[in-house]
């Protein structure tokens, strides 16, 4: 309950941030509602705005958000040797990468999973569940940390929201233009707009994101790879399969949450259609390209 709370509050200041930015700007009336046709700039203004504004805003508060969601407390002073151990693990492996020191937190959770989070390669969050800190050795924890210290260094979570960022913008734009045109040579409405644009913008929104979330998903897979691979350069490509392996052995057991799936190390398990909608490949896949390197 508390996570979506935390989700609707997160929302709807988003929403209404960018209301007051859009009325200081007098881009409030995005179509042309006394004429007969589209304003096309004022819409891709709006688009812009909502479509970027929302994913930026959300990463410039993910590691709050990620903090709060999760529960985890970062590790400021050490209080046992393997605190220091992670702390001293993921120094070394930024070093190594390239990258500012990430802040390190642990949470309570028995799921094997790790994640990682935050606006820039200098400014991240690296977080690990007390599950993995009980059912993985040092090498294989280790691994872990190092893929998600390459998420950090790739510049996954800036990528991932502008990718999001410009899907968002043609949606919105595609989703009213749909709109528009129904309302006018299906319902014939001559001078502003009645209620089937509002309607059909509102289902040709939905449908566009479910068809846009797919280019999303893929390279949010992609970028596991990538991460797989950094990680085998840090920590030893035998290390990180022994990693994956071990979450195999893991996921099995029914304690991976849903909603934490697609910021965690191993997502989730999908075939044939449900597949374009993971957000990870599956961990057989993610082993044998490790193998193949």
């Amino acid at each position: 309950m508390k996570r979506v709370f935390l989700f609707i509050v997160t929302n709807l200041a988003i929403v209404l941030v960018l209301s007051v930015v859009l009325s200081l700007f007098g881009v409030s009336g995005v179509l042309d509602a006394q004429g007969i046709g589209l304003d096309m700039t004022s819409l891709l203004i709006f688009a812009s705005v909502f479509g970027f504004g929302g994913s930026l805003i959300s990463l410039v508060i993910s590691k709050w958000t990620a903090k709060r969601l999760t529960g985890a407390q970062v590790i400021t002073t050490p209080r046992n040797e393997t605190e220091i151990w992670l702390l001293n693990t993921v120094a070394r492996q930024a070093r190594a990468a390239g990258i500012g020191m990430p802040e390190v937190a642990i949470y309570n959770a028995p799921d094997v999973n790790a994640f990682a989070t935050g606006m820039n390669r200098n400014n991240a969050l690296v977080a690990v569940s007390t599950g993995l800190l009980r059912a993985m050795n040092r090498a294989e924890a280790e691994a872990v940390l190092a893929h998600e210290v390459s998420h950090v260094a790739n510049g996954d979570m800036i990528t991932l929201a502008l990718i999001q960022g410009v899907v968002n913008t043609f949606v919105i734009v595609l989703s009213r233009v749909v709109g528009h045109l129904v309302d006018r040579a299906v319902f014939k409405t001559e001078r502003g707009h009645g209620p089937a644009f509002y309607i059909t913008s509102i289902i040709a929104q939905l449908v566009f994101g479910i068809l846009a979330s797919v280019i999303v998903f893929w390279f949010s897979r992609q970028r596991e790879f990538r991460a797989d691979a950094g990680a085998a350069a840090l920590a030893g490509r035998d290390q990180m399969i022994a990693a994956l392996e071990q979450l195999q052995r893991s996921v099995a057991q029914p304690h991976l949450p849903d909603q934490m799936a697609a910021f965690g190390i191993s997502g989730g398990v999908g075939h044939g259609l449900k597949r374009l909608f993971m957000t990870h490949p599956s961990l057989e896949e993610r082993i044998a390209a490790l193998k193949q390197r």
